[in-house]
Parts: structure tokens; sequence; C-alpha cells
């Protein structure tokens, strides 16, 4: 890691790999009220908070869309599956967690999830040690793709965006955080990487180790630049 920086994380789709059970549960609440398409409505929702997604879904299945009642029950199912099964912790999430604490590089979350929920399942994975400044999307009016919540994480953490990684998987979040003005690394989970999401990220990496590897790379070359740069001609 370049000396000097700090890493902000998503949540959702990158720390745990909630989004398939999200996704999961709305398709099941679809099939038992015949609504179609619910994959293709429910896509564009991910890394927004509830306000913004009800607003996509009004939009998507009209003003008689029966939203604060399917996300209710959404929910109810939702943390039914993760009483009973746990929530899963993405590939690489604690060994990259770790490394960034061994490395002493300030480390923050910015998620759309109620900053209540947020903190409740950091703490069930024992995860909530490593961040030292967590934001949730009850916290701020204005939801991802804005880049409110990024600039909020980054203030709270006592960081410049520009001298901070977010590392996000959903097209919301890099918009976020880029403007933000930050460094935005993309790992892909439900959504794949565009040409859009290419450009604005600096790299996109499969996991979360990639994540890792790639800062233990940059850190690696940081000394080297320490130690032959200009100031030792």
């Amino acid at each position: 890691m370049i000396e000097g920086k700090a890493v902000i994380f998503d949540m959702d789709g990158i720390i745990f790999d909630s989004e398939r059970l999200v996704l999961y549960c709305w398709e099941k609440l679809a099939e038992k009220y015949q609504l179609d398409n619910m994959r293709e409505a429910y896509l564009p929702c991910i890394g927004t908070n509830d306000v913004r997604m009800k607003e996509i879904m009004m939009d998507y299945y009209g003003a008689e869309f029966p939203y604060d009642k399917l996300r209710k029950e959404s929910s109810i199912l939702f943390h039914e599956m993760v009483d009973r099964e746990g929530l899963p912790v993405k590939k690489g999430a604690r060994k990259l967690l770790e490394f960034l604490e061994l490395h002493r590089i300030p480390v923050g979350l910015a998620s759309s999830t109620r900053l209540a929920v947020v903190t409740e399942e950091l703490k069930q994975a024992g995860l909530y040690g490593f961040f030292h400044a967590v934001t949730g999307g009850d916290q701020l009016k204005r939801s991802k793709p804005e880049p409110d919540i990024y600039l909020m994480a980054c203030e709270k953490l006592g960081v410049r965006p520009e001298d901070t990684y977010a590392v996000e998987d959903s097209y919301n979040g890099i918009r976020s955080s880029y403007s933000a003005g930050m460094l935005p690394v993309m790992v892909p989970d439900l959504l794949p990487p565009t040409v859009e999401m290419r450009e604005k990220s600096v790299i996109v990496l499969e996991d979360l180790l990639q994540v890792r590897d790639w800062f233990l790379n940059w850190r690696k070359r940081d000394a080297k630049q320490r130690v032959y740069g200009k100031g030792n001609r």
C-alpha cells in the first residue's frame, strides 16, 4: 500500500456475500405475488439505500406496487435465513482486513444499509474491530451513486478522498466513490464490469485476495521508490 493511503469498503457484496441472499428473497416474493422480471428490477438497486430502492422499484412496477409490504416480508425472510445459516463472509475479506491492520492502514466502511444493521452484522462476524469508522446509509439523505456517503466516510476517518481507495462491487458504489474524488477498486459480485466501470476504476479484480496482493505490490513498489527515488540520488 502506498504510504499515506486509506481504504474504505462497501459492505454488502464486498465484505458479506449478502446481495445474492437479498435477491433470492425478492425472487421468492416475486413468485408468491406473480411479479415478472424481479432480477431485472432489483439489480439497479444494488448499492443504494432503502429510499432510493423504493423509487427504483416503484418506477419499474408502477405506483400500485406494494413496496413497503414486500420490503418487510423480504427483510423477515432474509433474517430468518441469516439466523439459521449465518451471513457468509466474502472470500479473502478477513485476510485483507488483517493485512491492512498489520500495516496500520486506516480502514473505514460506507454501506447503504442502516448503521444499526451494519454494526450488528459486523460484530456477529467478528469483523467490527477492523474498522476505524463506520458509516450507514441512514446517516445522510442522498444515496449512492451520489458522493455523499463516501465524503462522510472520509471525514469520519480523517482522510482526504484523493488519498483513499474505495473497494466496491456495484455500479452505484463505483460512481459514488469516483464522484467523491477517490480511487475506486471494483470487485464484481452480481454485476459484471462495464466499460464505464473500468474507466472509473483504478483496477478491477476478481476477489479480495487479489486486492490484498495488489496492495502488497504497491507497498513493495513504494518501498523501492523511497530507497531509489530522487531523494537518494
